[in-house]
């Protein structure tokens, strides 16, 4: 940890708040520096800046500092709207990002055309000024392109994936290469590999995809169940440091919003030579299983193959066959009679690696996704928790079952590898999470390794399970399960195989996407080399320098995707509220703070009751409980609580939603 001099330059990146405020980010420092609104100089968000610590100001943890100096900007464009003024040429944009809190003026001969109303990309040439002795002058820009007018459909999602700068189109040299390479599979293309165009198989996945890259076959011989799950060969099509490759390893994976996915490779191959279909041959990788009635994995093979899926499948169709054994009688369901007992013995097979999983500690949660259906016009028509089912699980017990298979494989022959890892919860974080739960009648306990209680030492993954398994059916399940998610570390990838604490196992890999994620596509190049061959000490020494910049780069773009899908759903639920404003409905309190209550509702849709809303009394956030109490009355909000509120207000630039209290009849729990 580094120590403060008196009067030392520190070189930082500048994060802006909405109210003119901001905090500087050094390395080596563990607390952020606040940096007050009239010492901000001209510093714009992201901007890599220097500082002067104030040696004697502090603002609570944080110590106070002044921007003297802008060593680079970190924005160069932003996405906002168009405002023309009335009666001229020139007009302002204002910037979608609320950190962003000054509007970019735009010469009129630099407009392109907008009009009040068009969502725009906005090139910034001159940053403006905000001295006080200069005076105001407010920053200068471009327009440089015209995305739509904000009232046109799907304006608003594009607006947000073009502010996280994620690519939607692909270059012509991309584009040509992909059509160059996606022929039909032929018998040279077969040659070497493992025939299993014999083998029954299917796959399942949703109703709407269409980038199909695993496929599962499944059998029993009376004492051993064998798995296969076979994954879309992709890197035969995409060979390293190819122009694909290079835009594959730039985009990182693709992006699932709602109204689009945005492919991180081109639909001639993600849908097309990639996608399993039905009735056509198609070159993969199978990691074929055998698994005993303990659901233990006691031997296995990874063999590049040729496969010719007999029949797709949805988790719609399947689950409804599993819940209904007289489903194959109706006329659209009988020709799946065949498969039936495929997917019953998927199901039992499923259920044992499951519980195996469990057994050692594994963490299943069960989190009710969120799902939103979109109109015509780009609304919301609907907004509420998403189907998991057997189906489902199924599929992702299987996938699980390869993809840890896989990486131990790998890990024991020692070879350069990517893996997927997730570090053990910090102390402090589980500390607070166990102090929360503590509230609400429940507990954890940190254990050893073998989940022996050892008072301070580590949180076990097994704790957490037992207490997932308390809350099942509680009101606040799907709450304390969010909370104990955000108290855990997010995984990764990593060159380095750490292990991973969720799913309770030392190997673990991404091996089963390589058509939507670069990683996988990677060890996929690494298992193909290796079984041809070709791993020799040149070659290892090639993955061992590259791979470091691979796992990084990955791990980035999935977390710009994550938050790209995150805003989007917080954009869409904002319009769903907005279309109910005065309506009551039943939640939960998810979230209690100094400034209000945060209560999520039954259909995932998060707001707040600001304090001063609380009626009936002056509250105040007691620190130790946790809890919003009512001076006078005793009063209190916990979390947990179920409450019934009404939809105040909802501000779609901020993605807000303002609750208050419903008192009328149904609400006396939290009166008790």
């Amino acid at each position: 940890m580094s120590r403060i001099k008196n009067n030392e330059l520190l070189t930082g990146k500048f994060t802006a708040h909405s109210k003119g405020f901001g905090f500087v980010t050094v390395d080596g420092y563990p607390e952020d520096f606040y940096i007050p609104a009239d010492q901000t100089g001209n510093a714009f968000h992201e901007d890599v800046v220097e500082i002067v610590p104030d040696m004697g100001a502090k603002r609570g943890q944080r110590r106070t500092a002044k921007i003297v100096r802008i060593v680079s900007h970190g924005i160069t464009h932003l996405i906002g709207t168009f405002d023309q003024a009335k009666n001229t040429h020139f007009g302002f944009v204002i910037p979608d990002a609320i950190r962003l809190n000054q509007d970019v003026f735009v010469p009129g001969e630099f407009s392109k055309g907008a009009v009040s109303g068009h969502k725009v990309v906005v090139e910034i040439t001159d940053y403006g000024s905000r001295n006080p002795v200069s005076g105001f002058r407010s920053p200068e820009g471009r327009i440089t392109e015209i995305l739509g007018h904000v009232n046109d459909p799907g304006v608003d999602i594009l607006s947000i994936v073009r502010g996280l700068d994620i690519p939607m189109e692909f270059e012509e040299t991309v584009l040509n290469q992909a059509a160059r390479v996606a022929k039909p599979v032929s018998e040279a293309d077969c040659m070497g590999r493992r025939d299993l165009r014999g083998l029954r198989m299917v796959t399942i996945d949703g109703e709407d995809a269409k980038d199909l890259d695993d496929a599962v076959s499944v059998s029993y011989d009376g004492t051993y169940y064998h798995l296969g799950v076979h994954i879309a060969d992709v890197s035969n099509y995409v060979q390293e440091n190819s122009a694909l490759d290079k835009e594959a390893k730039r985009r990182g994976t693709s992006v699932y919003l709602v109204d689009r996915v945005i492919p991180m490779l081109p639909h001639v191959l993600c849908n097309g030579i990639c996608s399993l279909n039905a009735g056509e041959d198609r070159l993969a990788l199978s990691c074929l299983m055998k698994i005993n009635e303990k659901g233990e994995i006691v031997d296995h093979e990874i063999t590049e193959s040729v496969i010719n899926v007999d029949q797709r499948m949805s988790y719609a169709v399947v689950k409804e066959l599993l819940a209904d054994d007289q489903a194959v009688l109706r006329e659209e369901y009988r020709k799946y009679e065949c498969l039936l007992e495929d997917f019953r013995l998927m199901e039992k097979l499923a259920g044992l690696l499951r519980a195996r999983r469990r057994e050692r500690g594994g963490i299943d949660f069960d989190l009710p996704e969120c799902q939103i259906l979109l109109d015509e016009s780009g609304m919301p028509s609907y907004v509420g928790p998403y189907d998991r089912n057997e189906a489902t699980r199924i599929i992702e017990d299987f996938m699980l079952a390869a993809n840890e298979t896989v990486a131990e494989h790998f890990y024991w022959m020692e070879v350069p590898f990517v893996y997927r890892v997730h570090g053990a919860p910090e102390e402090e974080r589980f500390a607070r999470l166990s102090g929360m739960i503590s509230n609400m009648g429940y507990s954890l306990k940190t254990t050893d390794r073998f989940g022996n209680k050892v008072g301070s030492g580590e949180i076990h993954p097994k704790e957490i399970q037992k207490l997932l398994d308390k809350i099942q059916g509680t009101p606040e399940e799907a709450m304390i399960s969010r909370m104990v998610l955000r108290s855990m570390q997010q995984a990764k990838y990593s060159d380095y195989c750490s292990g991973h604490f969720g799913l309770a196992c030392k190997y673990y890999c991404h091996f089963t996407s390589p058509i939507r994620r670069y990683p996988d596509l990677q060890i996929h190049r690494i298992i193909r080399d290796q079984l041809r061959g070709r791993l020799t000490e040149e070659k290892m020494a090639h993955y061992r320098e590259i791979l470091p910049g691979v796992a990084e780069q990955s791990s980035k773009m999935e977390r710009r995707a994550d938050e790209a899908e995150r805003e989007v759903d917080k954009l869409k639920k904002v319009q769903y509220m907005s279309q109910r404003l005065g309506e009551v409905f039943d939640g939960v309190i998810s979230g209690v703070t100094g400034w209000g209550l945060y209560v999520e509702l039954l259909n995932t849709v998060e707001g707040m009751i600001h304090v001063a809303k609380l009626p009936g009394d002056y509250y105040f956030f007691e620190e130790k409980s946790g809890d919003m109490v009512g001076e006078a009355t005793g009063r209190r909000f916990q979390l947990g609580m179920p409450v019934r509120v009404i939809a105040d207000a909802c501000d779609e630039a901020a993605r807000t939603i303002d609750f208050s209290l419903y008192e009328g009849e149904g609400n006396e729990q939290e009166r008790a």
